[in-house]
């Protein structure tokens, strides 16, 4: 099913506890925002998860649900919060308390891209960043939460996974110390956003399938995993980040030729996590 914000594919078979997520992925750039903006769409291209929705494509085959975002992050990004609206770049009048993320220009209505480049000079008004906010990042959420209602609803508990992309050199810190740096970086918000039998089962499947694996560090969840994520109430959340480099060139956003490679190990870890349950991840700890 296509939606103007986003585009959602569901299972014939909905016998998961499993929604995935990309809301970074999006690469459908209005043309007025091209046109008024101060960098090449390829420059504008370095804040997206590339293709990170065709690396989890499998997931509704395999039997959960994938909603993928169609419009970029630059635009509107949906893992801020709509209140998150930056002063330099909205014209308004109320006051807004600033957090390291608006200081830094990553407000739900961004300021600048990869390495602080600058989107655009000037300020939007108001109201063109109440329309993308209408548009983009209130159907997306209710589309996300729906999902989410609905599994819950049938099995009793629902899964995120929310899936990202990381440039490569955000991990050069965690290779300092000369160990192999790692590939995956899986995010509960230490422990705050999901059940210990989720992280578990998400570490145990990427290892399996080759890949090297951190946990929330340097990536703990952001503004999705933190929203959604509520164990108590039987809603789980995990943010996964995948080293860019892998499967792709950062610099011209080409595919490398092992990308099917790398998607196939993929689609291995997500036929794992489709059947995570708190039992099934019980039975094989003991």
């Amino acid at each position: 099913m296509k939606h103007a914000a986003y585009t959602l594919t569901l299972p014939e078979d909905d016998h998961s506890l499993a929604v995935f997520s990309s809301p970074h992925s999006g690469a459908d750039y209005p043309r007025a925002f091209l046109r008024d903006s101060l960098l090449d769409e390829l420059t504008l291209r370095s804040s997206e998860d590339a293709y990170v929705d065709e690396l989890f494509a499998a997931a509704p085959s395999l039997g959960a649900p994938l909603i993928a975002a169609r419009f970029p992050r630059a635009y509107v990004d949906l893992n801020r919060s709509e209140t998150e609206l930056d002063p330099a770049v909205i014209a308004m009048d109320r006051r807004t308390a600033l957090n390291p993320r608006l200081a830094a220009g990553l407000g739900v209505i961004p300021r600048v891209v990869a390495e602080g480049r600058a989107i655009r000079q000037g300020k939007i008004t108001l109201a063109a960043a109440e329309e993308r906010l209408a548009t983009c990042h209130r159907p997306y959420h209710a589309a996300l939460s729906g999902l989410l209602d609905q599994t819950r609803e049938a099995h009793g508990l629902a899964v995120l996974f929310d899936c990202h992309s990381m440039p490569r050199d955000a991990l050069r810190g965690l290779a300092a110390n000369g160990s192999p740096r790692p590939e995956i970086v899986l995010g509960d918000r230490f422990g705050s956003a999901c059940s210990s039998w989720v992280m578990g089962a998400a570490v145990d499947g990427f290892r399996a399938a080759g890949f090297r694996v951190a946990c929330n560090t340097p990536f703990a969840g952001g503004h999705i995993t933190q929203t959604y994520g509520k164990p108590e109430k039987g809603l789980h959340a995990l943010q996964i980040e995948i080293d860019r480099s892998l499967y792709m060139e950062e610099r011209t956003l080409r595919k490398r030729a092992d990308f099917a490679q790398v998607q196939a190990r993929i689609t291995d870890v997500i036929s794992r996590l489709v059947h995570v349950r708190p039992e099934r991840f019980s039975l094989a700890a003991e």
